[in-house]
């Protein structure tokens, strides 16, 4: 593991069962996949670079553009492909190739991740072929 990997999957199993909450953010409260992340970013380095604009739950289907690989480009290291994905790593997911990508989560172990599922809460689930077909980028937290 990296550093900062380590330091990523000691925050994000800090947040196992907080109940999911579209467009929340906050620990033991509530918070969707992108309010995981945002919520391991401030505590591993305080203030966000950016503050996402709302959206809906669909809002990837909507307007084409890939906001959020945008911006996992904009903040985190891109990796080439998952093997070279370590524990603490950002996995991004796409459901079919056309679409922008829609869902996130941080890598536990090679065959499990830690993510906000929806109708559910921050679990970690194994990384099965369903998901792992579906990984559309792999991005590491900066060293700060």
């Amino acid at each position: 593991m990296s550093g900062i990997g380590d330091r990523v999957l000691a925050v994000a199993e800090g947040w196992i069962g907080t109940p999911y909450r579209h467009q929340a953010g906050m620990k033991g409260v509530g918070c969707d996949c992108l309010g995981l992340v945002r919520g391991i970013w401030r505590e591993l380095y305080g203030e966000e670079p950016e503050l996402p604009p709302p959206y809906a739950r669909d809002w990837a289907e909507r307007g084409g553009e890939d906001r959020l690989m945008a911006a996992a480009e904009r903040h985190f290291t891109p990796l080439a492909s998952m093997a070279d994905a370590l524990p603490g790593d950002m996995l991004l997911f796409r459901w079919r190739p056309e679409f922008a990508a829609k869902h996130v989560g941080i890598l536990a172990r090679p065959d499990h991740f830690i993510h906000a599922y929806e109708a559910a809460s921050v679990l970690r689930s194994a990384l099965v072929p369903s998901w792992r077909r579906r990984v559309a980028g792999v991005f590491r937290f900066p060293e700060k």
